[in-house]
């Protein structure tokens, strides 16, 4: 992998855990306090799984759109201290076509978006029921982002969070503004089928 995509640095299994392990910390960290929402499409699916009330939706979106470009600005900071960095790299923006890792089309993202969106719900209903073990949620919410990135990092970067992929695109503009639009309804898409399907074995488990 990272002869194939050189620009990932610490190679693909890197990447996934430094995002895995970003959520999972974070879930142990503010969970108790705001629930750990860092993503616009989960609290968007929450609210689709009735585990999330709708009046709240626009302040969090809001915080988590603000907070992804907040930390895209921190990491260009960090970035450009590189000598030879170039925007025009793509900045680990998503895409799909020529701004895809591996080159694949704009429906083969919408595809893994959708799926790997729908089975992170999911992940996270089920570890959230209270039904389930107590106190792992964070683990399994974690490892199933890990596994997501090391699924979908060579099709589109992996998005599955609208705030990170505007926190990226602001800085880059150009074509990865121009695709942003996949990377917000993509992963809602996702998110609100997995609340769905969640809700659908949920419930038939909880009949038996």
């Amino acid at each position: 992998m990272a002869a194939a995509f050189p620009g990932v640095g610490i190679g693909l299994l890197g990447v996934s855990l430094a995002f895995g392990l970003t959520v999972l910390t974070m879930a142990f960290a503010i969970g108790h306090i705001s629930g750990c929402h860092l993503n616009p499409a989960v609290s968007i699916g929450l609210w689709a799984g009735g585990r999330f009330p709708a009046n709240k939706l626009l302040p969090y979106i809001a915080a988590q759109v603000f907070g992804g470009i907040a930390a895209g600005g921190v990491l260009y900071l960090i970035a450009s201290g590189k000598p030879g960095f170039d925007l025009a790299a793509g900045f680990a923006s998503n895409g799909y076509g020529a701004h895809s890792p591996g080159g694949y089309s704009l429906l083969a993202a919408l595809v893994t978006e959708v799926v790997m969106t729908m089975m992170f719900l999911v992940i996270i209903l089920g570890a959230t029921d209270r039904r389930a073990p107590q106190g792992l949620a964070p683990v399994a919410i974690g490892l199933g982002l890990t596994l997501i990135h090391l699924i979908s990092i060579p099709v589109t970067n992996t998005s599955v969070n609208p705030a990170r992929s505007t926190g990226v695109a602001v800085f880059v503009g150009d074509w990865a503004m121009a695709q942003l639009w996949l990377f917000w309804v993509a992963p809602i898409i996702g998110a609100v089928l997995g609340a769905l399907i969640y809700r659908f074995i949920g419930q038939h488990e909880g009949n038996n």
